[in-house]
């Protein structure tokens, strides 16, 4: 979700990496900007490609992956239908490659991801696990290299357009803030976000999205101050802005900036409604 930002954090990319193919899902919406990006990567005379967030179930968009192949790994960002959906067919059509996720749900083949820094390389990249949660509890980046270029696949992380949705409560804002400043390291690296368009540095889009999310702790703290004692009432506060129909959105990043301020929103919390389709 955007909320009042609606530009790119950074510089778009002037062009792909040689080995980088984007395949957009046909998925639009105001949660996922102009559909789900999957991105295909294949080192220069490699015989196999990497896939990265297959995207939803739907079979045209499976198959133009699939014509991409032969496929040696499957990879997901994080665990929200709009990126794994379609994960589990895509690897019968292309002869059970295997499926590595953090969730065990998402996981097909392999084992789960579990090690920060943990190296995926072969068919000719080097590919090393960077732990981002924070938009969702099981969020991971992916740091992919090819002799002298290096690309960070960022999933929801970090977006192409806008700011993302910190998921509470299963996503948490401390933790997201933590993966940003893991982010900011990344300087002049190009970042292939989960929607819309790529930048090109990763680490001057991590430092917006941290200036961006403590002036939005800035704004909650002083409407709490003023009165505001529900996260209803902070977004009306907060939010004023932005689009009445995505109000449900930011209340679940509210509820994330509350728990994080330490405050009492003064409400239970059910499931988070809606993202999940994302």
């Amino acid at each position: 979700m955007s909320g009042h930002v609606t530009a790119p954090a950074a510089a778009l990319a002037g062009e792909l990496p040689t080995w980088v193919t984007l395949l957009r899902a046909p998925n639009p919406g105001p949660m996922t900007l102009d559909g789900t990006n999957t991105w295909v990567l294949r080192a220069p005379s490699a015989d196999r490609a990497v896939v990265v967030d297959p995207g939803p179930a739907d079979e045209g968009h499976l198959s133009r992956i699939a014509a991409h192949g032969p496929v040696g790994l499957i990879l997901i960002t994080h665990g929200h239908p709009d990126h794994t959906e379609g994960a589990a067919r895509l690897s019968d059509l292309l002869g059970g490659v295997h499926v590595l996720a953090v969730d065990p749900a998402h996981t097909v083949g392999g084992e789960p991801l579990t090690e920060p820094g943990e190296h995926l390389g072969g068919f000719g990249l080097e590919i090393r696990l960077l732990s981002t949660p924070g938009h969702t509890a099981d969020s991971v980046c992916f740091l992919v290299e090819h002799g002298d270029e290096q690309a960070v696949l960022t999933g929801d992380t970090i977006l192409g357009r806008g700011t993302t949705v910190v998921a509470h409560p299963d996503g948490h804002l401390g933790d997201y803030l933590a993966s940003l400043e893991l982010l900011s390291a990344y300087r002049g690296i190009r970042a292939l976000p989960g929607h819309g368009p790529a930048l090109a540095d990763c680490g001057a889009a991590a430092d917006f999205y941290l200036a961006h999310r403590r002036a939005r702790l800035d704004q909650v703290r002083a409407a709490v101050a003023a009165g505001a004692r529900t996260p209803a009432d902070v977004v009306a506060a907060v939010y004023a802005d932005v689009d009445r129909s995505l109000w449900w959105a930011a209340e679940w990043s509210v509820r994330a900036q509350l728990e994080y301020l330490g405050v009492d929103s003064g409400e239970s919390a059910p499931g988070v409604s809606g993202l999940e389709h994302m």
